[in-house]
């Protein structure tokens, strides 16, 4: 697993995702984005990024597009976190799936779904690309499993 693959927003992504975040705080999802909070690994303080969590098979899951970002390094130290759209704040248990022809299928449709916003950090994988290309690029794309716990 490549646990360096990591794609740094650029400056107009990073004030996209204020406003997605934004929006998600006061109720507003923008095609099925939420605001997550993960507790930082070393601080220890709530850390906020937008996601689109991913249905899939009638289970969800978060997708780390740009690799292997701080909320996935957060994540794996805490184990869950919360996601918030307005007043509705849903805490998740979150379980790394293993890079295999399943995680290939959730990466898949996830590339169906979302992939006009996040192609550019798959290097040129595709929701059309073979499965050998699709199992090439997944160690540098983490997914979590999350479990809804209330």
């Amino acid at each position: 697993m490549s646990q360096t693959h990591y794609h740094q927003a650029g400056t107009a992504t990073q004030r996209f995702n204020r406003f997605v975040g934004w929006l998600a705080r006061h109720g507003i999802s923008f095609m099925g984005s939420a605001e997550m909070s993960v507790r930082g690994r070393k601080s220890g303080t709530w850390q906020r990024v937008p996601v689109n969590a991913h249905s899939f098979e009638g289970e969800r899951y978060l997708v780390s597009a740009r690799g292997h970002s701080q909320w996935v390094r957060n994540m794996r130290v805490a184990g869950g976190g919360e996601l918030r759209l307005g007043r509705k704040v849903s805490r998740f248990t979150a379980v790394e799936i293993a890079d295999d022809a399943q995680k290939a299928r959730i990466v898949r449709a996830y590339l169906k779904r979302w992939g006009w916003e996040v192609n550019q950090y798959f290097q040129g994988v595709t929701a059309k690309s073979t499965d050998a290309e699709l199992l090439a690029a997944l160690p540098d794309h983490p997914v979590f499993h999350i479990t809804v716990t209330d």
